[in-house]
């Protein structure tokens, strides 16, 4: 058994003072406030939610899509091109080195879990290893010496646009027919049978214009009861090809013939009319944000003011990587709403702050959209968890829900002192227990990428 004590923990029930946590094969044993110190001390506990959306290659091509193009305009769709021409020189090894890097970003960061979005499957040029689910073993290999949380969600990418043109150069190491991706499917869960019993899977049905109706009936199929994402209404271009073919909008049309429930997350969501937000808050089905990257590649701003009246559930992601913290992506979305109402403390309730709204919604999204028993100090889950330094000039001096508002809106990374994911304490005062190793393999990695440009 492992024992913690915390000078102040946020609980089911509210915050708490003096808390005493006791975790055995992972899991929490006992929480028990008022308690005396014993074990590990630490200034604030939180729950830690799950990273509910990540492209772990992408982590590598960080910085070299800020030029300006030959286009007239720079936009997501150019941003696109420069991703599918840099991902032709991953290999195999280069991915599970990014992943490793990405992964232990994460959990630096205050996630627990990396629910990844992962859809690069093939060779360049399209061929297939000769274990098809490789690049899916390769994930797990990372979270094998990471320690994090993995939920992997092997991505179905069959078509170039909704007129079912084929895939194009870069987008054809995705490509899988829906028979190949069952098998894809299938080999990853071995992969992940080697990784501890916190491991899980889902399916992940690229986007409307990457898959065909009956292909994404298929994948509601596949793995009933587990996480189901797919990206949704994220660009301009995009709402006006599925209008164009299917009569419908993005989200107008998954209303009209699916049943999104609370298994379903669904990423960005920057385009939604009013309608289409409260009848898609209505499902349960959570949104998957990743302000961070929506910001970088001009997607849009999400109707969090609607969504939330309407009841709806967010959580968070990291999508590009670009930049990997959590504080910085709930402090994004407020500060998007903001600017766009011009007012302050949107999300706030009248009985719970902007800090406390937003950590405490990522926390609620992260059992489902990770298919995991997570998003509370409490009995029974596992123990993913997050320790704050308080002495220290921002967290001085705060109590309550100002911790959390001290944290997001006037913290930085450096702040997250110790993470457990499954008990597996993974960072201790602010290091990932391998730190240095899989850093200096990242390096290594991006030195060889580099020689083959």
């Amino acid at each position: 058994m492992v024992h913690i004590w915390a000078e102040q923990a946020l609980l089911p029930g509210g915050w708490a003072e003096n808390v005493g946590v006791t975790l055995d094969r992972g899991r929490i044993a006992r929480v028990t406030p008022g308690a005396a110190p014993e074990g590990q001390r630490v200034g604030l506990l939180l729950p830690a939610m799950a990273n509910l959306h990540s492209h772990a290659f992408q982590r590598a091509m960080a910085g070299l899509s800020e030029a300006r193009g030959p286009e007239p305009r720079d936009t997501f769709w150019t941003w696109r091109q420069i991703m599918y021409r840099f991902l032709d020189h991953l290999t195999p090894e280069d991915v599970e080195a990014i992943a490793a890097l990405v992964q232990m970003e994460m959990l630096e960061a205050g996630y627990a879990t990396n629910v990844e979005f992962h859809y690069l499957h093939h060779r360049p040029g399209g061929g297939h290893y000769d274990n098809l689910a490789e690049m899916s073993e390769r994930i797990a290999a990372a979270a094998a010496r990471t320690g994090i949380g993995l939920t992997l969600l092997p991505v179905h990418y069959q078509f170039g646009g909704v007129d079912r043109r084929p895939l194009g150069p870069g987008q054809i190491r995705f490509g899988t027919t829906p028979d190949e991706f069952q098998r894809l499917l299938d080999g990853a869960g071995v992969a992940l049978a080697a990784l501890p019993p916190d491991a899980g899977i889902g399916v992940a049905p690229h986007s409307l214009r990457a898959v065909s109706p009956e292909a994404l009936r298929l994948c509601e199929t596949l793995r009933p009861g587990r996480p189901f994402h797919m990206h949704l209404a994220e660009q301009v271009p995009e709402i006006d090809e599925v209008g164009a073919a299917y009569g419908r909008r993005p989200v107008e049309w998954v209303l009209d013939h699916h049943q999104p429930d609370r298994n379903w997350t669904l990423i960005h969501l920057t385009h939604m009319t009013e309608d289409e937000t409260r009848r898609l808050a209505a499902t349960g089905a959570v949104a998957g944000l990743c302000p961070i990257t929506e910001s970088s590649l001009g997607d849009g701003i999400f109707n969090g003011t609607i969504w939330t009246e309407a009841g709806g559930r967010i959580g968070f992601g990291s999508d590009s990587n670009i930049r990997i913290s959590l504080i910085e992506e709930l402090r994004t979305l407020e500060y998007s709403q903001r600017l766009r109402d011009r007012g302050r403390a949107v999300l706030a309730t009248r009985e719970r702050s902007t800090g406390r709204v937003l950590y405490e919604a990522g926390l609620a999204a992260s059992p489902t959209a990770a298919g995991r028993e997570t998003g509370a100090i409490a009995p029974g889950l596992w123990a993913d968890l997050v320790a704050v330094d308080l002495h220290n000039p921002v967290m001085a001096g705060r109590a309550g829900d100002q911790l959390l508002d001290s944290l997001i809106f006037a913290g930085h990374d450096g702040l997250i002192r110790d993470v457990w994911s499954a008990g597996r304490h993974m960072v201790h005062e602010g290091k990932h227990m391998d730190h240095d190793r899989i850093m200096s393999e990242y390096l290594q990695t991006i030195a060889r990428i580099q020689d083959r440009m």
